[in-house]
């Protein structure tokens, strides 16, 4: 017994009811209580609350069976001293049969492994933290890992990783058993500078910041004590805390501020992970300018929206600013920059918190409104609007942003994100067309246009690049002689499956799909091929008139592409002619100017077509090297009938002849409408009256037969209709 006594280990005998007969002296110095406190009482005063179920079963197990799988095994356990510290052991549990009756005792030798345990658990458990930052498992989900691995080192504790962003305010990355009300206070930390500087010069002072000002909180939820360490990143930023409550009553030792100092090279790694994925986040998600959401991740979230159960509304709405190129040109990208970042601090001051805004690109934003319904969705846009009219300072500039928006709801305008995007970018076009700075709400003709946009824009990419399209040729008539003065080139498209296409409907999806150029280029090959086709054939067609939209006009190639499809196929440049609208016309672009001026040089044609349906300049048209003006059909509908129809049709003539233009007048349809025309000196006439728009070999048989002669016709050409027949031929 004597070597039992004197023992280093510790050595504790129990009988079958568990009570302590002999507790030796290293027992004492690792329990810190004297032998007789202990001998003749239960071994579950030696046992934390915690851990006697795991005592107490295998116990009870053996004494009924003889069968213990802890007898004669070593392993690890927990105990809590007389000063309340946790004490790892590692526990070789023996058992024998004693005496005459055979009773049964127990014999446990525990050798204290604290410090050895808690460094080998340590050095586990960042291998696992470094292994699970490799893969693709989540930040948050180490961090909870980091936590509880923490508590289970020290029993009755509560673990927590806090982050330190870029303006020192507090964010709990990783606390799952920490009091919701004290997460909720740290939340609302954020450190001054000179706290920053004392976590710099000593670690250990993240205690007075987590635990020191928040101590009567957190001893009435159940926390008596706190070991917590600054952490420090590779840069020497601090960038976050690692905190160890604990919910003991008593004291414990220095141990769990050692863990915490242990965790934190660790933690340091994580939360440089946890801040490169976040930034990686936000290059993918948001932003760089504004910091608004982007547009690959506002879709992620109407998504998330549109799919979300039961009686689901809101709002979304696409917001475009007026005029911003100019902002670029005058006060150049840098200022530009600054201006968007102001717009975008305008908006999100006019916004609700719950509102969810994005920069879509350029000088588009998006802004989504949950559960609102189409009222309240206008009466924001208006406010809205409104309040972007206070002036922004850029660069010494006070500059007014105007901002034309448009407005789709879910579910009316489209099922999934992209039709709702699609149906709020429609509308707001159509404000931007209509009144800049205004706002519209998408209507179900918005989604025939989105619809045309998607299935015809694709189907017409497809049909042009198969040569699908072909060209209709109406005649223009001279109204004086009826000689054939040349002919309009008009598009038309029969799709094999979506049958005849009118060309008001797909020149506008070309045009907001931005394949109308590519039609023009085309078109303008055709002609030239067409021109020569005739030639060969002996139908001497004096002129073609090709449309060509605003867009070609801005490139500086379109003459050299003229000149040359001209030189390609042999044909005098005065045989075609370029038809213009009056947007280009309005065009203050020095560029539009220099094509414009161009293609006359090369001797081709230069017609304004549909004039005055425009905002036509009459000082703009005087500039312009212009061979002919076309007047729109519109004028010419009710000509005998409406007095102001024909009072613009005087003009329109009467300025042409002056200006040494010829007037071509489209839509004539009756012979009452040809005669007033004429008598106003007319010089070229189109419409159904002469003949419909035809396919060229349609083309070439109307030119071999007789044409219809006015009376007019017949009296310039003194009264011998035959020879007018003559000279057509």
């Amino acid at each position: 017994m004597t070597l039992l006594t004197d023992a280093t280990e510790a050595i504790i005998v129990t009988d079958d009811r568990n009570d302590v007969l002999f507790f030796n002296k290293g027992a004492e110095k690792l329990w810190g209580y004297a032998q007789d406190e202990v001998r003749g009482q239960n071994v579950r005063m030696l046992i934390p609350d915690f851990a006697c179920h795991e005592h107490d079963a295998p116990a009870a197990s053996h004494r009924a069976t003889g069968l213990d799988a802890t007898v004669g095994t070593s392993r690890e356990i927990i105990f809590e001293n007389r000063h309340g510290d946790y004490i790892t052991g590692e526990l070789t549990l023996s058992s024998s049969r004693v005496g005459p009756k055979g009773s049964r005792y127990y014999l446990a030798s525990i050798k204290a492994v604290t410090e050895e345990n808690h460094r080998k658990k340590l050095l586990d458990l960042q291998n696992t933290v470094f292994q699970s930052l490799s893969t693709e498992m989540q930040i948050q989900d180490v961090a909870d890992l980091v936590c509880r691995e923490v508590e289970n080192f020290i029993p009755n504790t509560v673990a927590i990783l806090v982050l330190i962003d870029e303006d020192h305010r507090l964010h709990v990355l990783s606390g799952p058993g920490l009091p919701r009300r004290y997460a909720a206070a740290l939340e609302n930390v954020t450190l001054s500078d000179a706290d920053i500087m004392a976590l710099s010069n000593d670690l250990d002072e993240a205690a007075t910041v987590v635990w020191e000002s928040y101590r009567s909180l957190g001893v009435s939820l159940g926390l008596h004590d706190c070991w917590a360490s600054a952490i420090k990143a590779s840069n020497g930023k601090i960038s976050g805390i690692f905190a160890l409550f604990s919910r003991n009553t008593s004291t414990i030792s220095d141990w769990p501020q050692k863990i915490v100092a242990g965790c934190v090279p660790f933690c340091s790694v994580l939360i440089e992970q946890y801040e490169a994925r976040h930034h990686i986040s936000q290059l993918a998600n948001y932003d760089p300018l504004t910091g608004f959401l982007n547009r690959t991740a506002i879709h992620k979230i109407l998504r998330n929206l549109v799919g979300k159960p039961g009686d689901n509304h809101f709002a979304v709405l696409m917001l475009n600013l007026d005029r911003f190129r100019d902002i670029n040109d005058a006060l150049g990208h840098t200022n530009g920059d600054d201006f968007l970042k102001a717009v975008a601090a305008r908006i999100k001051s006019l916004c609700r918190s719950h509102y969810i805004l994005s920069r879509a690109g350029g000088d588009e934003f998006v802004i989504i409104l949950p559960d609102t319904q189409a009222v309240p969705a206008t009466a924001f846009a208006g406010r809205l609007i409104k309040g972007m009219e206070e002036p922004i300072e850029i660069g010494g500039n006070f500059i007014t942003a105007s901002i034309s928006a448009g407005i789709s709801m879910f579910p009316e305008n489209g099922p999934d994100s992209e039709s709702l995007i699609g149906h709020a970018e429609a509308a707001m076009r159509l404000a931007k067309k209509d009144a800049r700075g205004t706002f519209r709400v998408a209507t179900p003709e918005d989604h025939t246009a989105a619809q045309d946009r998607l299935v015809l824009g694709s189907a017409l990419r497809d049909s042009l690049a198969k040569g699908l399209l072909n060209l209709h040729y109406q005649p223009q008539i001279e109204a004086k002689t009826g000689a054939l003065y040349g002919v309009e080139a008009l598009s038309r498209w029969h799709h094999p499956h979506l049958g005849n296409i009118f060309p008001s409907r797909f020149i506008a999806v070309a045009e907001d799909t931005g394949q109308i150029e590519a039609i023009g280029a085309w078109c303008l090959e055709e002609a030239c091929r067409q021109i020569v086709t005739w030639d060969r054939d002996g139908v001497m067609i004096p002129a073609v008139s090709v449309n060509l939209s605003a867009g070609h006009f801005r490139k500086r190639q379109l003459p050299e592409m003229i000149s040359n499809l001209l030189t390609r196929f042999g044909i005098a440049p005065a045989r075609l002619t370029v038809e213009i609208t009056e947007s280009v016309m309005m065009d203050e672009n020095k560029d539009t100017m220099d094509v414009l001026h161009a293609i006359r040089a090369l001797d081709v044609g230069l017609s304004m077509d549909d004039f005055g349906t425009g905002y036509s300049s009459l000082s703009r048209l005087t500039r312009l090297p212009l061979t002919e003006i076309k007047i729109d059909r519109s004028f010419i509908m009710n000509l005998e009938h409406d007095a102001n129809a024909q009072a613009v049709t005087t003009a329109v003539i009467g300025i042409g002849n002056r200006l040494g233009m010829t007037v071509v007048t489209e839509g004539v349809e009756t012979e009452a409408q040809y005669a007033l025309l004429e008598s106003l000196h007319c010089d070229v006439m189109q419409g159904y009256l002469f003949a419909k728009p035809m396919a060229p070999k349609d083309l070439e048989t109307w030119f071999r037969q007789p044409r219809k002669i006015m009376p007019a016709m017949r009296k310039a050409c003194g009264e011998q209709p035959a020879s007018a027949q003559a000279e057509k031929k």
